[in-house]
């Protein structure tokens, strides 16, 4: 295989459960613009060298990643994974499962931790997961990773959870080039090979999928999901070197602050539980990465100030970031979709009544399980067209020969800019 001449590029691929389905429309577009515009001797495999994720992302990433040597194949075969889903292939939405899950927390809730001791209960998540670990034992061949790294066709690979032990957010990462890890404040990296039980720990949402044990610094910690906590979700492809960087993100960057571009599912009363549930969820999965774009813009700026040469005495090292995410909210995406979804799942987390304005507003929160066709194909196109609607900020981010980007190209879904080496 001929050494790249291509900087170092990276692929961040972030959380939101079903949401993630996004993600593959961008990668799909991304395989078709190269098949156009690409020189026709570009080899076959992946246009990414750092490949990290986190949540549902992780599991997109590791998929990636196991494909590094043909990547038009394997986006087609996630996309076919993504369209062809059902909620059955990721938790058990059987009558009896659910039913026993709904009791469990109920007592719980009900009689109070005191009673739950004496009875010995103690659920571990409100859903049963194994259809998953089942997925990704077929699906995803973590086998093949550490060929591919030595062969070059990927340099690294990370993926990220939360520990409830330890409170830290760590990320995993298996890297052919480099087995230098970092600290940071409540945060830090782990260098090893990745198995599927790393996947499940960082798709782990909290309270919905049990917590993994995982082994780090020589004992056995409990994980959840990588969004939790994940406060820089950037710095772990700029830490295993990436020169620039093409982050997918789960939702809009920017939402209207003007009262008449509100949103329908607008809270005008007393907000419901899965109102909150909705609200913690996009907490956790949604705010992170647009924080870290804007700090990045803000040190880019900063750096604009210094002169040349006294910046590239202090180390500090351009980064090219290339963003794309959601041009349409995703909860009213989901609000149409959300009969969707298992029966005993609509009962025991949303409580929605078809058409009603309570389903509007719980669509966020169901918008992070549903993973059934209907939804994610609706994600799948709409990835596709935010992609190819940037076609000339795309061909210019990868080096391809394209025309010049149109005027009136919607600046805040994609940024080309500098950045210093991750704090």
């Amino acid at each position: 295989m001929d050494a790249p001449t291509r900087p170092p590029t990276g692929l961040v691929l972030t959380g939101g459960g079903a949401r993630a389905a996004y993600q593959v429309g961008v990668l799909e577009a991304i395989a078709e613009l190269r098949r156009i515009h690409a020189p026709q001797d570009s080899p076959a495999g992946s246009p990414f060298d750092i490949i990290t994720g986190t949540s549902a992302g992780a599991i997109n990433a590791a998929a990636l990643a196991c494909g590094a040597d043909d990547f038009d194949t394997t986006v087609r075969r996630l996309a076919e994974t993504w369209r062809n889903f059902h909620a059955e292939q990721v938790y058990r939405v059987d009558s009896l499962a659910m039913l026993n899950s709904a009791a469990r927390w109920r007592l719980l809730l009900g009689m109070g931790q005191l009673l739950a001791r004496l009875l010995r209960i103690k659920p571990r998540s409100l859903l049963d997961n194994t259809p998953l670990a089942e997925l990704l034992q077929r699906t995803v061949p973590l086998e093949r990773l550490p060929a591919l790294l030595r062969s070059g066709h990927l340099q690294a690979l990370a993926v990220t959870a939360s520990s409830y032990s330890s409170g830290e957010h760590v990320c995993f990462f298996d890297s052919a080039v480099t087995t230098q890890t970092w600290v940071r404040t409540q945060r830090l990296s782990e260098h090893g090979r990745i198995g599927h039980a790393h996947l499940l720990a960082s798709s782990a949402i909290p309270f919905i999928f049990p917590a993994v044990a995982l082994g780090i610094r020589g004992r056995t910690e409990y994980f959840g999901d990588g969004s939790m906590r994940q406060s820089t979700p950037l710095a772990p492809a700029i830490h295993l070197g990436a020169q620039r960087i093409l982050a997918i993100g789960a939702g809009r960057m920017n939402e209207p602050h003007d009262e008449a571009q509100l949103p329908p599912n607008t809270l005008t009363g007393h907000p419901s539980a899965a109102q909150i549930a909705g609200h913690v969820m996009s907490s956790i999965f949604l705010d992170s990465l647009g924080v870290d774009v804007e700090r990045l813009r803000r040190v880019n700026h900063t750096l604009s100030l210094i002169p040349p040469q006294a910046r590239a005495a202090s180390g500090l090292r351009p980064i090219e970031l290339l963003l794309i995410s959601p041009s349409q909210r995703i909860d009213a995406i989901a609000a149409r979709h959300v009969d969707a979804l298992p029966g005993p799942v609509q009962r025991l987390f949303v409580g929605l009544q078809p058409n009603s304005l309570t389903q509007l507003k719980a669509a966020a929160f169901a918008s992070y399980l549903l993973f059934e066709t209907s939804f994610t194909e609706e994600l799948i196109a709409l990835g596709r067209a935010d992609t190819l609607a940037k076609r000339g900020e795309v061909c210019a981010f990868f080096g391809w020969p394209q025309e010049e980007v149109p005027s009136g190209t919607d600046s805040r879904l994609s940024m080309r800019t500098a950045s210093s080496t991750p704090s």
